[in-house]
C-alpha cells in the first residue's frame, strides 16, 4: 500500500508546491534539492544495488556541468557556442564516460579502498578544474550560464525551471526503479551479494560494476546540468571537498538503501543549509551537519527513509490491531 500510496502523495505535493510557496522556497529550496538529489541519486543506485560507495558522484556531476558551461556560454574566450541539444548531448556523454572511468579505476577494489580511490579521483579532478585555465578557466570558471528558451519558453524562468527539474528528477527516479528490476539491475544485485557465484555463472563481475558506474555517470550528469542552471556558473569549488562530501552525507541521511531517500536527504540538507545560519555562525555548519548525520547512523541506519517505513508499519499495524479488536468484540456481543 505504501509503494502506491507514497509515490502519488509525492507527486501531487510537488505539482502544487509551486502555488503554496514564495519564489525562494521554489527555486533555492525545491528546484535545488531537485537538482542536488538527482546526484545523490546517482550515489544512491551504486550504493544501493552494487554495494559499491563512490566520492566520485559529484564529479562527475561537474563534468557534465562544467561541459555545458564549455558548450554553451563561452567565457574570457574559453569554450565553444554550440547548438543547445548538441551541447546536452556532449555533457551527458562526457559525465557517462566520467562515471566509467571512475567504475574502471575503482572497480577493483571494496570498502574503505573504495572510498579513498574514488575521493582521490575527486581531488584530482578539484585541482585539474582549479590550476587547467584551457578548459575550466582556472579559479573563475564559467558564468551566465543559462537554460534554454524553447518555442519561446524560457527554462530559467521559475516556474519553467521548477516543473523542467520535477521532470527530469522524476524520469530519474523511476528509471533507476525500472533498471533495478530488469535482468541487468538483477544481476547487478547479484554482483553485490553473491559475487563469486555470479562469476561462477559467467557473469564478468567488473565489466557489471563498470556498466553501473557508468549508467550512475548518466544520473549525476542530469543533476550537474540542473545545478548549473541553477547557479547559473560552475568554478572550483563546485567539485572541491565540501561538494563532494554534501553527497555523501545526503544520501545519509535520506537513506542510502532506496532511491527515495536520496531526494528526502536532499531536502532536509538544502534546508539546513539554507537557515542554520539564522541561529548558527556558518563555520559552525559542519559541525551541525556531522551531528545530525551521527544521529542518523546511530538511531536510524537506514536514514529518513527508513524511520517513515516503520511509522507506516506500526500507524498500518496499529490500525489494524484496532479494527480486529473491534469485530471481536462485535462477534462477542452476538
Amino acid at each position: 500500500m505504501m509503494r502506491i500510496v507514497l509515490p502519488l502523495v509525492v507527486i501531487g505535493l510537488l505539482l502544487v508546491y509551486p502555488f503554496l510557496v514564495n519564489s525562494f522556497w521554489l527555486v533555492q529550496i525545491g528546484g535545488r534539492t531537485l537538482g542536488f538529489g538527482t546526484i545523490v541519486l546517482s550515489l544512491v543506485f551504486l550504493t544501493a544495488y552494487t554495494g559499491m560507495l563512490s566520492l566520485a558522484q559529484m564529479t562527475v556531476a561537474g563534468v557534465a556541468g562544467y561541459a555545458t558551461a564549455y558548450f554553451t556560454a563561452p567565457t574570457s574566450g574559453v569554450g565553444l557556442l554550440l547548438p543547445w541539444p548538441l551541447a546536452l548531448i556532449l555533457a551527458l556523454g562526457l559525465a557517462t564516460i566520467a562515471g566509467l572511468l571512475v567504475g574502471l579505476v575503482a572497480v577493483r577494489t571494496r570498502g574503505i579502498y573504495t572510498l579513498m580511490i574514488t575521493l582521490a579521483v575527486a581531488m584530482a579532478f578539484y585541482f585539474l578544474t582549479l590550476q587547467n585555465y584551457d578548459l575550466f578557466n582556472g579559479y573563475t570558471g564559467f558564468n551566465n550560464v543559462e537554460p534554454p528558451v524553447i518555442l519561446g519558453l524560457d527554462l530559467g524562468a521559475n516556474l519553467p525551471f521548477y516543473y523542467m527539474s520535477v521532470v527530469l528528477a522524476a524520469a530519474c527516479y523511476f528509471g533507476v526503479r525500472h533498471v533495478v528490476r530488469t535482468p541487468f539491475g538483477l544481476a547487478l544485485q547479484g554482483v553485490r551479494d553473491e559475487p563469486d557465484r555470479l562469476r561462477a555463472l559467467g557473469y564478468d563481475v567488473p565489466l557489471l560494476r563498470v556498466l553501473a558506474f557508468g549508467l550512475a555517470g548518466f544520473i549525476a550528469g542530469i543533476g550537474g546540468i540542473l545545478n548549473i542552471w541553477l547557479n547559473a556558473s560552475i568554478s572550483p569549488g563546485s567539485v572541491a571537498l565540501n561538494p563532494v562530501i554534501d553527497v555523501l552525507m545526503a544520501g545519509v541521511l535520506g537513506g542510502i538503501g532506496h532511491p527515495f531517500g536520496a531526494y528526502i536527504g536532499a531536502f532536509v540538507f538544502t534546508v539546513v543549509d539554507n537557515f542554520a545560519i539564522d541561529f548558527i555562525a556558518r563555520e559552525r555548519f559542519n559541525t551541525l551537519i556531522g551531528l545530525i548525520f551521527l544521529a542518523i547512523v546511530l538511531f536510524s541506519p537506514d536514514g529518513l527513509t527508513g524511520l517513515v517505513r516503520r511509522a507506516w508499519t506500526r500507524g498500518t499495524g496499529w490500525a489494524r490491531r484496532s479494527s480486529g479488536g473491534a469485530r471481536d468484540t462485535d462477534d462477542i456481543g452476538k
